[in-house]
């Protein structure tokens, strides 16, 4: 079997990005794969972990796995890492084909606090506020997920379809797999900063979202508090953070051993 990962050499992300690798097949051990990994911030070991959940991002990977460590990355760092799975088990009948290594860097700590109470987004950069944005979340029949979140991709205009609404959309920073972006909503403009109307959504005035958008990497976490809906999954983007430290390091859909 095979590992492939998302990240790419010399890319830069976010403070909250995972590293995210795809295994084309539903190992039954991670004793192996564990083992076989080792993880440096600017030179130094780092305790982190793997977590395994079912994917269906890439065809004939079925598996993907998330490590990170206990709290955010540094910013501003070097972060690599030597998986040297080649030969390796996976479990009964099951040998992974390569190794592989990275070497990614992290950008400035962009931490963004969305609070539905205050209808406000803070973002702070290597702990100085940048932004404070008002902001309108999702109606309760609709509502925000709370948590945190991570930036997974960005897009100057993005076509959204769903129950009532089919529009070109700019500015829009996605958050989670299922829908939740942030983005410019000009058409909702009498109710951000005044209550929540949206599908879900973060919905900011076109200048902000245009600001924000510019600012954002790939990566960035976002902890959304009093939304009154559930906490984002952890298979609905990179909700990692959202999973306890213990949890976390049981392994998940193929439990550490």
């Amino acid at each position: 079997m095979h590992v492939r990962l998302y990240e790419k050499d010399g890319a830069t992300y976010g403070v909250g990005m995972p590293i995210i690798a795809y295994l084309s097949a539903s190992i039954t051990s991670a004793k192996d794969f564990d083992a076989a990994t080792q993880v440096t911030v600017d030179g130094a070991p780092v305790e982190g972990a793997w977590y395994f959940q079912k994917s269906t991002i890439y065809a004939g990977y079925p598996i993907e796995a998330h490590y990170r460590p206990a709290e955010f990355w540094p910013a501003h760092a070097e972060v690599a890492m030597n998986l040297d799975t080649k030969g390796k088990s996976g479990g009964t009948g099951l040998v992974y084909d390569n190794s592989l290594t990275l070497d990614m860097k992290t950008g400035p700590a962009n931490i963004g606090k969305v609070d539905g109470k205050t209808l406000h987004m803070v973002v702070t950069s290597d702990g100085k506020q940048v932004f404070d944005f008002p902001v309108s979340l999702g109606k309760a029949s609709t509502p925000t997920f709370s948590g945190t979140k991570v930036v997974m991709e960005k897009k100057a205009v993005e076509h959204m379809v769903g129950d009532g609404y089919d529009e070109q959309v700019p500015w829009s920073v996605r958050v989670t797999n299922s829908g939740e972006y942030v983005h410019s909503a000009s058409w909702n403009g009498g109710n951000i900063g005044q209550r929540s109307t949206s599908h879900g959504c973060t919905n900011l005035t076109e200048a902000n979202a245009k600001a924000y958008f510019n600012f954002a990497q790939v990566g960035d976490p976002i902890t959304y508090t009093n939304t009154g809906g559930p906490t984002m999954p952890t298979w609905d983007g990179y909700g990692d953070w959202n999973v306890p430290w213990n949890t976390w390091q049981a392994g998940g859909a193929v439990p550490a051993s």
